[in-house]
């Protein structure tokens, strides 16, 4: 029996090529559009440009302000806040200079959304002086030269801080591991893996600073 063609007039059975397209694509527009279900609550859309109030606890201090959604946390520190310890580097994750903590651990500032941030408590490189003096990790950099041009210096102590925090005393591959996101053009690190474990020592002799 051969195989019935059907004509231009009858109806086809099953998912057509056009047919599925359509659903799929309709699919796409209500998710992308963020249409919801019957019963379900349809999100809150903020129209671009729209400002919204965010509370930020940058060292120890609550910064109120108004911000646009899209703008990350290192354009609000460095260029709303003007606190600038905080470098401006390749802005896609992956040099480093823009390291911060929040909760503690470190986070790039480019790949973090100031709203995202909101009832962290964030530390900047200048949260970890006491007053005029130096935190140990910036001491320890100093002490061992861990750095030429200083650019990077910042997201690196800052990394080292974090990284100490967890491991109060870690091993030179732990330590090598939890620089790993931070990038010296310099290539100082031999320096840099001797000062983050100099300033374990720091920490510990003077009670975790």
């Amino acid at each position: 029996m051969g195989t019935k063609i059907k004509g231009p007039g009858e109806p086809t059975k099953g998912v057509t090529r056009r047919g599925f397209i359509g659903s799929v694509s309709a699919g796409a527009v209500a998710a992308a559009t963020g249409v919801a279900r019957r019963g379900e609550a349809v999100p809150e859309i903020t129209a671009p440009g729209e400002m919204v109030q965010v509370a930020l606890t940058i060292n120890d201090r609550v910064h109120r302000l108004l911000v646009e959604p899209r703008w990350t946390l290192l354009f609000v520190l460095r260029e709303r806040l003007a606190i600038t310890g905080t470098k401006v580097g390749c802005e896609r994750g992956e040099c480093g200079s823009c390291t911060v903590l929040i909760d503690g651990q470190p986070r790039y500032a480019c790949m973090t959304l100031a709203v995202e941030a909101e009832g962290t408590e964030i530390t900047t490189v200048e949260g970890l002086m006491h007053g005029e003096e130096l935190g140990d990790v910036q001491k320890a950099f100093v002490e061992e030269d861990a750095f030429q041009c200083g650019y990077c210096t910042p997201g690196q102590v800052v990394s080292a801080e974090g990284l100490l925090r967890a491991s109060p005393s870690p091993s030179l591959d732990e330590i090598r591991h939890g620089m790993s996101g931070n990038l010296c053009r310099c290539a100082a690190y031999v320096h840099i893996f001797r000062a983050v474990d100099t300033a374990a020592g720091l920490k510990r002799k003077g009670g975790g600073k």
